[in-house]
């Protein structure tokens, strides 16, 4: 499901279970292929996910999926190129409750950044999209297609014009 813009503050974050974060990629020039960032968690069953956090009392969503990825993945704002108008919204339960996370698309401006992982996180992965995809939950893999192929749709586009 396509979503613009932003979410308000008051998105009932006390009242259920929400996260945002961003699906980040970098590619080293327009034709290269598309790598994903993933992260693995330090806790539970070490999961892969991209970037995300619970949205706080009174934060945004953006709000929330720019701080989660500067704590998370040492990335701040200025480093990334936030696609707003791409965006996917995934609904499911964690533990008996209904959960909602919004993932923003971003690409990285530059291809050598490094990553600093916070604690919550043991490890990192600059992934291909099918191999992304074979360690993510399912919600979050067919996300991370879905962006994937509209990516992939403009570039196609532009390398057939240009």
């Amino acid at each position: 499901m396509w979503v613009s813009g932003f979410f308000s503050k008051s998105n009932m974050a006390a009242k259920q279970l929400r996260a945002a974060g961003l699906i980040i990629f970098r590619r080293e020039s327009f034709r290269a292929p598309l790598e994903y960032l993933l992260l693995q968690t330090s806790y539970g069953r070490h999961h892969w996910t991209p970037p995300k956090g619970h949205v706080d009392l009174g934060e945004s969503d953006m709000e929330t999926a720019l701080r989660e990825t500067e704590e998370e993945a040492g990335l701040k704002q200025d480093s990334l190129d936030v696609m707003e108008n791409i965006c996917r919204t995934l609904n499911y339960e964690v533990r008996g409750k209904p959960k909602t996370v919004i993932y923003w698309l971003a690409e990285l401006n530059d291809y050598y950044v490094p990553i600093r992982l916070s604690r919550e996180h043991q490890d990192f992965k600059w992934l291909l999209v099918d191999d992304a995809c074979e360690l993510l939950h399912d919600t979050t893999g067919v996300a991370l297609r879905e962006v994937d192929d509209e990516i992939r749709k403009v570039t196609d586009f532009y390398v057939n014009i240009y």
